[in-house]
């Protein structure tokens, strides 16, 4: 069999991934959005389910508001002394833990502190010598200071830091500027540390290794982008298959697209885990378009990407951009949207809460979403394409009539008004077109407004898109029912 990269058309920023038995289970970044931190599951590693959610809410006040690209960034995943560890950095607040014995359906543990420093990022545990150790990335942006890895020594149940600051055990100013995403590996008696350099969108990946977990580290560049399409290639995991074979999983960022995630095959060459098609080993590897599945196991995975609205719970492709208001959303003979009052996003739409967005899943497709309204005055409900700059078309209920408008926003910016409709019905489909160069077209009742849109990504996320109903009115009854949510290939 054979897959083709990216192995998910959709963003899944900074991957890790573990193997423990026959299964594969990946995290990634999720920022903002609840539920927070998405947990995957593979048989095979191409082809992939999105198993659950870390936890529901983000644990700190301030994300009852939407605080675009801060919260989750670039979680590690560990299995030890048959537990799995979910190392989480809030760039702002600490690093933080979870745990539970069954990833699947067991319960994990309340987020706590490990690390209490502003600007530490990208953790990454390793036990070595009945110790444990975390290698640690730096944010210019929150400690002043980044091109660095650095190590704390914390207890093995990870509860404590027990070296209380970090220590530099490698700079990588003047050969690998910019490193970061570090993961930690024992093989064969040497410590390794993969980490991407260079940039998000036009760097390469590293190995660092050395018999000394405080260095020095011997360095080597192990992929890089040269001939393929492949920008980057950025943070991920180096995975132990069966028949000691590796793998190496990566993302590449597309934009609007995301940071998509790839696969890579893995030789080792002098002890190094070279990765991507390896034409000469004393040069670094290239990403690889297509490959012979690593793990010959067929699957019937895959990532959800619509909905009927049936059932009594939202679907895992949901999120919201901020902690949810529990009371916003009910089910019956379809989804329920209370339109809710929310004074910040009055005039951005970008800053609304309880919008129920997805990711982009594949290059080219259409969007139908059937709504049945029941809005009082000031009300509306609508779809938006969201992202650094967004569009969106919403019904809302102006002197007892309903207006179809087309609208248009930018982060930090007044959304504005480019059609005003008079809608004579309580009837919608919505609809977008999104086109493989990055560009839509949104309409309603199968018809599309000529106006054409370049699909910008959030921060530090691809493009999503959703649904939603809010009021200007703080005491409304209002609400919208949505029918179902389609996609199909365009």
């Amino acid at each position: 069999m054979i897959y083709e990269n990216p192995i998910i058309l959709s963003d899944y920023s900074d991957p890790d991934c573990i193997r423990v038995k026959d299964n594969y289970y990946m995290v990634a970044s999720s920022f903002n959005h609840t539920p927070a931190l998405p947990i995957l599951k593979s048989k095979n590693l191409v082809d992939w389910k999105l198993l659950r959610y870390a936890f529901d809410e983000l644990p700190f006040e301030k994300y009852n508001e939407v605080c675009h690209g801060d919260a989750v960034w670039a979680p590690s995943i560990r299995y030890h002394n048959n537990k799995y560890y979910i190392i989480i950095p809030f760039p702002d607040e600490g690093v933080f833990v979870t745990e539970t014995d069954d990833i699947e359906n067991g319960e994990f543990s309340p987020l706590r502190k490990l690390i209490d420093i502003k600007g530490i990022i990208d953790p990454c545990p390793l036990w070595l010598n009945d110790k444990c150790y975390l290698v640690v990335g730096f944010a210019k942006s929150r400690i002043g200071f980044n091109s660095c890895l650095g190590l704390f020594e914390v207890s093995n149940d990870l509860t404590k830091n027990l070296s209380g600051d970090y220590k530099i055990i490698f700079d990588g100013h003047n050969t690998q500027p910019t490193i970061e995403g570090p993961k930690f590996y024992y093989i064969n008696d040497y410590i390794y540390i993969l980490a991407p350099a260079g940039s998000v969108k036009a760097g390469w990946q590293v190995a660092l290794r050395s018999k000394n977990i405080y260095g020095p580290y011997e360095e080597k560049i192990i992929m890089l982008q040269n001939d393929s399409k492949v920008n980057g290639p950025h943070q991920g995991a180096l995975i132990d298959l069966p028949n000691n074979k590796w793998a190496f999983i990566h993302f590449q960022d597309r934009l609007a697209y995301g940071r998509v995630v790839h696969l890579q095959p893995v030789e080792w060459h002098n002890d190094w885990p070279l990765c991507g098609d390896i034409k000469d080993p004393l040069l670094g590897g290239t990403p690889v378009s297509f490959h012979e599945y690593l793990v010959d196991k067929k699957s019937n995975y895959k990532i959800e990407y619509q909905d009927d609205f049936k059932g009594n719970k939202l679907s895992l492709m949901w999120q919201t951009p901020a902690n949810k208001t529990y009371d916003f959303y009910r089910f019956d003979d379809g989804l329920i949207l209370n339109a809710c009052y929310h004074e910040k996003s009055l005039d951005e739409l970008n800053l609304y809460p309880n919008s129920l967005l997805t990711k982009i899943v594949m290059e080219k497709f259409k969007v139908e979403v059937k709504v049945n309204l029941n809005l009082c005055d000031n009300d509306e409900a609508g779809f938006v394409y969201m992202g650094m700059a967004y569009s969106y078309l919403a019904v809302k209920k102006i002197n007892g009539k309903n207006h179809l408008l087309l609208k248009s926003g930018e982060f930090k910016n007044k959304d504005i008004i480019l059609e005003d409709i008079i809608y004579d019905s309580d009837e919608i489909i919505f609809n977008m077109k999104f086109f493989d160069n990055q560009t839509y077209a949104l309409g309603y009742n199968g018809k599309y407004f000529k106006n054409i849109f370049t699909a910008k990504p959030g921060r530090w996320i691809g493009g999503k898109y959703g649904i939603y109903a809010r009021s200007f009115n703080k005491n409304s009854n209002g609400y919208a029912c949505f029918k179902y949510f389609k996609v199909r290939r365009k």
